[in-house]
């Protein structure tokens, strides 16, 4: 009977994940009826062959990718958050999402600031999101390399705010002296966007999701014993260090691959989390695991639903959606719950 609660908390958000899902398939520019997703769903074809291209090309793997990237930088923030025992720690804490921001950059405008020809278009999304997975491992490589020197997390912490903030400034110097056009291609990535991930590209994307959280799944104890502080965890057998290694590798990948492939998405990965422990009251990892990925993929095909403006061909960037959501529940969050009492 004590488990009855989360048990339902949890089909409930599972059903509320799918009605979510469902809409995103039928809302958008060109309405399209909810029996007709459904018959399509069991094998039967749509009544127009227009609905076909727009369903299973475009609007499917849109929300898939929701639906993955919510669960990603979902459960990237829960680990920050637990292991630097801060409540305003996020994926993107390691510098990491500015790694990635850092190699479509050199992609996109490096040629015009330098002279040197290195984006024509000829690879398409490809290209950025090679060049984004790669300047994400190399901001992983030097957080690792850190970390082998560094001991204390906090320390950790604060060198991986200090690259976030060198990359973005190596990041604004290519800014001024790129050209129009390659200005306006990096600031499109850099609002993030759910819409350009074909199946072929989402297949890879869902198998860097699912590398990413095997650490963290494999390390659930640690965590639970990491909220009583470091000096515990050990005390308790915690192999901080190992510890702290999967947690840079579980991040890195989860949060490299959801900034290559969509970009950078900002608050599902602060607020999520403490939107899970406000719902579920629990701070068992066991339950909190996978109640912030089930409550990141509704948040993030909630904004995606709304970025499609139903009715209009107008489509808003994405990061600016859960930047307008996310906000006020960041806000809201620190004036309800005593947070000091928890990290």
């Amino acid at each position: 009977m004590k488990n009855r609660p989360t048990y339902l908390l949890f089909v409930f958000g599972s059903v509320l994940c799918l009605l979510i899902f469902w809409a995103n398939l039928s809302i958008g520019s060109v309405s399209i009826p909810f029996p007709e997703i459904l018959n399509r769903l069991f094998g039967k074809g749509f009544s127009r062959p227009s609905w076909e291209i727009i369903i299973m090309d475009y609007r499917m793997p849109k929300a898939i990718t929701a639906i993955f990237a919510g669960i990603a930088l979902s459960v990237s923030g829960l680990q920050m958050q637990t292991f630097f025992r801060n409540p305003l720690a996020g994926p993107y804490v390691l510098g990491i999402s500015s790694g990635a921001g850092l190699g479509v950059a050199l992609l996109l405008m490096a040629g015009s600031a330098f002279g040197w020809v290195i984006y024509n278009g000829a690879w398409g999304i490809w290209a950025i999101i090679i060049a984004a997975s790669l300047g994400a491992i190399l901001v992983l490589l030097l957080m690792s390399l850190t970390a082998w020197k560094v001991r204390d997390s906090m320390t950790l912490l604060i060198i991986g705010l200090m690259f976030g903030s060198a990359v973005s400034a190596v990041i604004s110097v290519l800014a001024y002296f790129s050209e129009a056009e390659q200005l306006k291609l990096f600031t499109l990535w850099s609002m993030g966007s759910l819409g350009g991930t074909s199946f072929t590209q989402l297949k890879g994307f869902i198998l860097a999701t699912i590398l990413g959280l095997i650490p963290v799944l494999w390390m659930l104890k640690s965590y639970n014993a990491m909220l009583l502080g470091e000096a515990y965890a050990e005390s308790m057998g915690v192999n901080i260090k190992k510890l702290r290694w999967g947690m840079i590798f579980s991040t890195g990948i989860l949060a490299g691959s959801a900034t290559a492939f969509c970009g950078p998405i900002a608050f599902i990965g602060i607020a999520v989390p403490h939107m899970a422990r406000l719902v579920f009251r629990t701070g068992d990892h066991k339950v909190l695991l996978p109640a912030s990925a089930l409550t990141g993929a509704i948040i993030l095909l909630f904004c995606d639903g709304i970025s499609q403006l139903p009715g209009s061909p107008q489509t808003l960037p994405i990061n600016a959606v859960t930047s307008l959501i996310g906000a006020p529940m960041v806000i809201w969050l620190i004036l309800r719950r005593n947070f000091s009492k928890e990290f």
